[in-house]
């Protein structure tokens, strides 16, 4: 699915960013230019983040 249209980043894309290191929404604009156009897309990629974050949590644990 697309999360930033405006950058055609998809939630994949993201996910595997967030797998690599990435930990936060700047961390995304400097990997993947998410959010630096309209910006209707930060809600949705932080969400991402997030999900990916939990679950390695979760694998921690």
């Amino acid at each position: 699915m697309f999360v930033c249209v405006c950058q055609a980043v998809t939630d994949s894309e993201i996910h595997q960013a967030a797998r690599n290191g990435a930990k936060t929404l700047k961390d995304l604009r400097r990997e993947l230019n998410v959010g630096i156009e309209c910006g209707r897309c930060v809600n949705c990629a932080r969400k991402c983040l997030k999900v990916v974050h939990e679950d390695a949590h979760d694998l921690q644990q």
